[in-house]
């Protein structure tokens, strides 16, 4: 700490993992992943196979919720007073890992999909929604093998500074994937999903517990000992 860069503020600064109270708080509780889906369709592939990787993640120890967009308002259309915002938010809130699942469309994620992320901020006051949180991303396509959707959604979890795990799941030619009741068929692309799942899960337990230090930044503690000092100076006074 004495040889620190001229242009640092000490009060901000810290040296990664020397603080006492930023090592792992073990929570007791299954990992909590909350599960969202790009499509409202009667016969959704993006809904079916959010409730495949929903049963795999059951089967791997986790607790789950599926938030259902039905009767979402855009984000112009409503304030953030709606109770399908409120539900939202407060699942995210709950989470510590997510699965994002959305149909490609025009080699894009969906409005659907895109208006459930949009509602959710980067920070409400001190809390964060996302942030630390881990991220798997899987997509669905009408047509041949596609990666548009999901490197969409890679970019916009990175915007929202969420741990998007390296893994991910993109299932062509849905329609053929699945049978008439909605269950996915065994396939490598089944596997690939068990694949992802299981990654998310291992990237939550890592995680988990240390998110505030993970998100914990130089720039944010040095902006917050400035509002400190103008409140606390009573040098005018």
């Amino acid at each position: 700490m004495s040889c620190l860069p001229g242009n640092l503020d000490p009060r901000a600064f810290r040296v990664p993992g020397s603080d006492p109270d930023s090592g792992p708080v073990e929570p007791a509780h299954p990992p909590r992943i909350l599960l969202l889906y790009g499509s409202l369709r009667e016969r959704s592939y993006s809904r079916f196979l959010t409730y495949e990787a929903e049963r795999l993640l059951q089967a791997m120890g986790a607790e789950t919720r599926i938030y259902h967009a039905d009767g979402l308002p855009l984000p112009d259309d409503a304030g953030a007073e709606h109770p399908k915002v409120q539900e939202l938010r407060e699942l995210s809130f709950w989470s510590e890992g997510q699965v994002w699942c959305s149909p490609e469309r025009h080699g894009n994620l969906t409005g659907v999909m895109k208006a459930q992320i949009d509602w959710i901020p980067l920070a409400l006051g001190a809390t964060r929604p996302t942030q630390g949180r881990t991220l798997a991303l899987m997509q669905v396509s009408g047509g041949s093998q596609s990666f548009n959707a999901v490197n969409a959604m890679r970019l916009l979890g990175r915007w929202m500074r969420m741990i998007t795990i390296p893994n991910q799941s993109s299932v062509p030619k849905a329609w053929q994937e699945f049978g008439d009741d909605g269950r996915m068929c065994a396939s490598p692309l089944y596997d690939r999903v068990v694949d992802v799942m299981e990654e998310l899960v291992k990237f939550t337990l890592l995680t988990r517990g240390r998110a505030d230090h993970l998100v914990d930044r130089y720039s944010e503690r040095r902006e917050n000992a400035e509002a400190l000092d103008r409140r606390t100076n009573l040098t005018s006074i």
